[in-house]
């Protein structure tokens, strides 16, 4: 076949996946490599617009790890983590909230508009998106999400736009802003517009049987098994609580969750708009 049926292939491929999912959300959580590497930024950049240019209504909710990082250590602050979520005193609330908010939201959004897309940028402030109350003394100013208005999002998508959502929460218990894992961000969010679709891009392959081969890639999970490959240490560390939203944003409502290898250039189109499918995919179980 010449390289030219082969993209025709792939177009034809993709025609009935397009079909399916026009006039639907898909909300994607966006970090790791693919926000670090331009090639991967851009590939991601790239997909968003092409999703949304075919009529599916695209979120991309961000969070920006490695950008805070690198600011606390500009001014001599210091990174400290407590069970692996980044312990937020008031110093680093200003620094999380002016990185996040303004520098990373921002970067995307024109990076997005300079490659022909109309994205526009919100943070969980904006409209009361997020409001969030203090988790635990221990985590500092980390905020667990008690309320989602999506009626921003939604506006941003009826006008056309891609919506780029920083994950900075609004206190409801005292007046102060509050920072919020982005996966937990993402999932409550798209349990709020009743997406389709969430996707969480990592630098994983997906769920692996065993973390050390990547061979072992389990493709489909359903919501209660769960527990049994908690408990065989099949999911562990920090993909617990990855697990457990997607898990929330099934129960929430959410058709399919996919975690992803955004290591991969363009895993969202081809998860999304071809045969093949990569990355692990939870569904919630078959009705009797």
């Amino acid at each position: 076949m010449s390289s030219h049926e082969q993209q025709a292939q792939t177009l034809i491929e993709a025609l009935p996946y397009i079909q399916k999912f026009t006039g639907k959300t898909i909300v994607v959580k966006y970090g790791g490599n693919a926000m670090i590497s331009d090639e991967l930024r851009r590939a991601v950049m790239s997909d968003v617009i092409l999703l949304n240019l075919v009529g599916i209504r695209v979120v991309a909710v961000h969070g920006g790890g490695p950008e805070i990082s690198a600011m606390l250590k500009m001014i001599g602050h210091e990174s400290k983590f407590v069970d692996g979520l980044r312990y937020t005193d008031v110093t680093t609330m200003d620094i999380v909230q002016a990185v996040l908010c303004g520098k990373v939201n921002k970067d995307l959004v024109s990076q997005l508009n300079r490659l022909g897309g109309r994205a526009v940028g919100l943070c969980g402030m904006d409209g009361q998106l997020f409001q969030a109350e203090q988790m635990d003394e221990k985590y500092g100013l980390v905020g667990r999400i008690t309320g989602v208005n999506p009626e921003p999002v939604k506006n941003a998508l009826e006008h056309g736009y891609i919506p780029i959502v920083s994950t900075v929460a609004q206190g409801v218990d005292s007046d102060t802003a509050y920072n919020i894992n982005a996966d937990t961000a993402a999932a409550k969010l798209a349990e709020a517009l009743g997406a389709e679709k969430l996707i969480l891009l990592t630098d994983v392959r997906g769920l692996l049987r065993d973390p050390k081969d990547e061979s072992t890639l389990i493709h489909v999970v359903r919501t209660r098994e769960v527990p049994a490959l908690v408990e065989e240490g099949v999911i562990s560390g920090g993909m617990i609580p990855k697990m457990q939203c997607c898990v929330d944003a099934i129960h929430g409502g959410v058709e399919r969750v996919h975690i992803l290898d955004g290591r991969i250039p363009h895993s969202i189109l081809i998860e999304l708009l071809s045969d093949e499918g990569i990355g692990t995919m939870m569904k919630k179980e078959e009705a009797l």
